[in-house]
C-alpha cells in the first residue's frame, strides 16, 4: 500500500505520517533525506530522532539524501513483502483496505521528497543538463515505487503554493516538485493533504473527466 502525505511548512503532515505508520504496522524504517548543513538543521533531526524515540514504536533509522530508489528497490527485495496493493473505488474501498494493513509487520517511511529533490538537484549541478539528470532520476523513483508490493508512507510538501521564486534554481526546483508530487501521486493508493493539522484523503474525492 503507497499513501502519499503533503502538505505545507508545519501543517502537520510528518506527525500525521508517522501516526499511520504506528496505527498500521508494529515496526516502522525511516528513511531520512535531510542532510544537516548547520547547527539549526542538526538541531531540528536530533528533535526528530528524540520524538520518534519517545513514540515508544518500533523505529528503525535510515539516512539517505540521495539514493532512495536503490534503497527502496533494496529494501523490497530483501524483507520480500507480500502485495497488499489496491485499486480504490470509494471511501469504502478505502476503509476495507485499511483494515487489511492493521496487522502488518513493518511499515517504511520516507521524510521527505522534496528534500530528496533539493538534494539530487543540488548534486546535478547548474549546468543545461542538469533538469534532465534529474526528471529521470524522478522516473527511476517512481518506476520503484509503483512496483513496491509493502506498505510504504511518503511524506513531501506543496512548494508551488508559496511564492515564484526570483532565481533560476528555484524556479526550476519549484517546477520540479509539482512534476514529482503528481508521479507520485498517480501511483499513490491514497493521497492525503494536511493543511493546518486537518488531513485530507484526496483520491476518494477525485474528480474524473
Amino acid at each position: 500500500m503507497i499513501i502519499t502525505v503533503t502538505g505545507g511548512a508545519r501543517s502537520g503532515k510528518s506527525a500525521f505520517a508517522e501516526k499511520w505508520c504506528m496505527k498500521h504496522a508494529r515496526q516502522g524504517l525511516y528513511i531520512a533525506t535531510a542532510q544537516a548543513f548547520d547547527a539549526e538543521m542538526r538541531e531540528r533531526i536530533k528533535l526528530h530522532q528524540q520524538m520518534r524515540e519517545d513514540s515508544g514504536f518500533a523505529w528503525e533509522t535510515r539516512e539517505e539524501s540521495v539514493q532512495l530508489a536503490a534503497v527502496l528497490s533494496d529494501i523490497g527485495q530483501i524483507w520480500r513483502w507480500p502485495s497488499q496493493r489496491f485499486s480504490p473505488a470509494s471511501a469504502q474501498a478505502l476503509e476495507s483496505s485499511a483494515e487489511q494493513v492493521e496487522q502488518a509487520e513493518q511499515v517504511v517511511l520516507v521524510d521527505c521528497l522534496t528534500l530528496w529533490l533539493s538534494n539530487v538537484l543540488l548534486t546535478a549541478g547548474d549546468g543545461s543538463e542538469a533538469e534532465e539528470l534529474v526528471r529521470k532520476e524522478i522516473d527511476r523513483l517512481a518506476a520503484v515505487i509503483s512496483a513496491y508490493s509493502g506498505n510504504l508512507v511518503l511524506v513531501t510538501n506543496e512548494v508551488g503554493d508559496g511564492i515564484v521564486p526570483e532565481y533560476r534554481l528555484g524556479r526550476i526546483y519549484r517546477d520540479l516538485s509539482g512534476i514529482m508530487n503528481r508521479r507520485i501521486a498517480e501511483i499513490s493508493d491514497q493521497v492525503f493533504l494536511v493543511t493546518a493539522g486537518i488531513p485530507i484523503e484526496l483520491k476518494s474525492r477525485e474528480y474524473r473527466l
